[in-house]
């Protein structure tokens, strides 16, 4: 506040100064028109003393005495007569403009509207002169109506303006300091409590996430301390998501790299104790699952914060859906045979006639990532000589592609089809192998995408249906292909 108040300043001093100029200017100005009025007046014609002579006009008082006894140049007058001579005053006064000239409409007019004034300068130096043409003089052609002038020199006007200048900026100079004080106390005094408020964050350990009390901040800063409480309360819960979730792959990690410490540990005695080779070999069997399922938590672990990250999801391009689905079956074909599970792929039908394809805008690494995580989970919960179909449907008119991915499995119950997408959760009842971070991939992947995901059963439950199935289905937003 006050970097505007000592800026403004200057520009109050300068607007000061061209109002003292104006000030100063009326006055002395309506007195130039006085005497060019006065000396209007006093003008008058001789008398010709001859059919032949020139007619002249002439002052009935002397020049000195219309000046009021100033004989220091600070005015002039100048009395141009019916031919251009000059009749009293200086002849070094310049004539107006030719434009104002006795046949100007202008002069036409009441007396004071045909005095003119103009800033001159009279052997260089700068004077303000009033003139007047007297058109009424004129009696015979050929003769041009008489000038009036009266120049005034810049000094006094100069010296009124300052004097005005002085008075008001003097009273300002002593308000201003007095200003910048008031200002200054009012500012400490109101951000007195914003310091106190300063202070108690500055004092807070980094793990302290409760909310500021609203209590003791002014009242003007309230909006911003309610919502600074409302970031607190979104960090606490993101930190305590991310503990839940450090703490669960903590744990899912000790199991599988126990498994391995223990069989390494197995097949070493068996070795240095010369024993069975089939007991190694099992134990190294072991060693190997254990490590591909090591493997696998954390590939997903690294999955699930590619997927959280923001800045991946801005990442985007046109995404061919149908090619990464076709392709990731085709990855799986192995093992579907491997577990006697039929997988296929139907593609989505053909764009109608004037119809566009449409792609996806998305980050390819997310979208290969969302369809392997559910084709993987449909394998994991399907039995021997089940199904899974990858389906692909395309809304042409309303630019919209699901994908879904439907098997024959045990099924989801209604109760759990929420909580199936949390990190870590298994659903109840099941055996599968997995890490329980495929379906909460599939859920940040498709929140990143604008998309939607949801959860029913292939075929319709009864009482004798055992295997129920289940359809996952993914809504995206598409554009059209290029």
């Amino acid at each position: 506040m006050l970097v505007p108040l000592l800026l403004l300043w200057p520009l109050s001093v300068a607007l000061t100064w061209l109002i003292s100029q104006n000030i100063a200017n009326k006055p002395h100005d309506r007195e130039l028109e006085y005497l060019v009025q006065a000396l209007a007046r006093e003008l008058v014609r001789a008398p010709e003393e001859g059919a032949t002579a020139t007619p002249r006009v002439g002052l009935r008082v002397p020049v000195d005495a219309l000046l009021a006894g100033q004989s220091d140049g600070h005015r002039q007058i100048q009395v141009l007569g019916l031919g251009g001579e000059l009749v009293a005053g200086n002849a070094l006064i310049p004539l107006p403009p030719r434009e104002l000239s006795a046949l100007d409409p202008v002069l036409k007019g009441t007396v004071n509207d045909r005095i003119l004034l103009a800033d001159i300068e009279v052997d260089e130096v700068p004077m303000r002169v009033a003139w007047m043409w007297l058109p009424e003089r004129v009696e015979r052609a050929g003769e041009q109506p008489p000038l009036v002038q009266v120049a005034e020199t810049l000094g006094e006007r100069s010296l009124l303006a300052t004097e005005v200048l002085k008075g008001v900026l003097l009273p300002q100079y002593a308000i201003l300091p007095l200003a910048v004080l008031l200002v200054w106390m009012a500012l400490t005094r109101g951000l007195a409590p914003l310091e106190v408020l300063q202070r108690r964050i500055r004092a807070r350990r980094s793990q302290d996430l409760s909310p500021i009390d609203e209590r003791d901040a002014p009242e003007e800063v309230a909006p911003l301390v309610r919502a600074i409480n409302d970031l607190l309360a979104r960090l606490e819960e993101s930190v305590a998501t991310q503990k839940r979730f450090l703490a669960d792959a903590a744990h899912q990690l000790k199991t599988p790299l126990a498994g391995l410490r223990m069989q390494a540990e197995l097949a070493q005695r068996e070795m240095l104790q010369g024993g069975e080779t089939e007991h190694a070999r099992l134990s190294l069997q072991q060693i190997s699952r254990a490590s591909q399922n090591a493997t696998r938590m954390v590939n997903q672990l690294l999955a699930m914060a590619r997927a959280e990250d923001p800045e991946q999801a801005l990442r985007r391009q046109r995404v061919d859906l149908q090619a990464i689905a076709f392709e990731t079956v085709e990855d799986f074909v192995q093992r579907a045979l491997d577990q006697r599970i039929d997988l296929g792929y139907e593609a989505p039908p053909a764009p109608p006639p004037g119809r566009a394809p449409i792609e996806l805008l998305g980050q390819p690494v997310l979208i290969r990532e969302l369809v392997r995580n559910l084709v993987d989970n449909a394998l994991n919960y399907t039995p021997s000589g089940g199904s899974v179909t990858v389906r692909l449907l395309h809304d042409y008119y309303g630019r919209v592609a699901v994908l879904q991915v439907e098997d024959t499995g045990v099924g989801i119950a209604e109760a759990e089809r929420e909580l199936v997408f949390q990190p870590f959760y298994r659903a109840l009842g099941t055996e599968a192998d997995g890490s329980g971070l495929g379906l909460a991939i599939v859920r940040e992947i498709v929140e990143r995408h604008g998309g939607l995901v949801s959860i029913e059963d292939s075929r319709p439950r009864s009482p004798g249906q055992t295997h129920p199935g289940t359809r996952f289905s993914v809504r995206f937003n598409a554009v059209a292909a290029r």
